[in-house]
């Protein structure tokens, strides 16, 4: 796991079009055109929702095949509700094999102990340098 992550964003004079560079990897952000952008990329808190569904797909992955659960393909949908008090997170978990009940709960349990899942429930903090 690496301790260290850094990313880079660019947000240039195009409204709202940000060049975000992570690791080798290119990837635009941006917002959609009825809030001034030109919907050029996902916006960032799609991507956040986005960084969370593929870790869980991941993680359930690397567990499953540890394993050698015959999940087939792993679909994690992430939905992100803000309009109550506090955001909400809620993840469906499907599986293209039809998996025993134990294996579908333990697989909900090891979902929750994805990094990003983590990180999102850790306490955090945030420094500006």
């Amino acid at each position: 796991m690496e301790h260290i992550i850094q990313v880079r964003s660019v947000t240039g004079e195009t409204p709202y079009r940000t060049e975000i560079q992570a690791g080798t990897h290119i990837i635009l952000a941006d917002e959609p055109e009825e809030s001034g952008g030109q919907d050029l990329g996902a916006t960032p808190t799609r991507y956040l929702c986005s960084a969370l569904a593929s870790c869980i797909g991941i993680t359930l992955r690397m567990y499953a095949d540890r394993k050698e659960w015959k999940t087939g393909a792993i679909t994690v949908d992430v939905e992100l509700d803000r309009s109550g008090d506090k955001p909400v997170f809620s993840i469906g978990l499907r599986f293209a094999n039809t998996l025993p009940e134990d294996q579908l709960q333990r697989l909900q349990l090891i979902a929750g102990k994805c990094p990003v899942h983590k990180l999102l429930h850790g306490n955090n903090e945030f420094r500006y340098v």
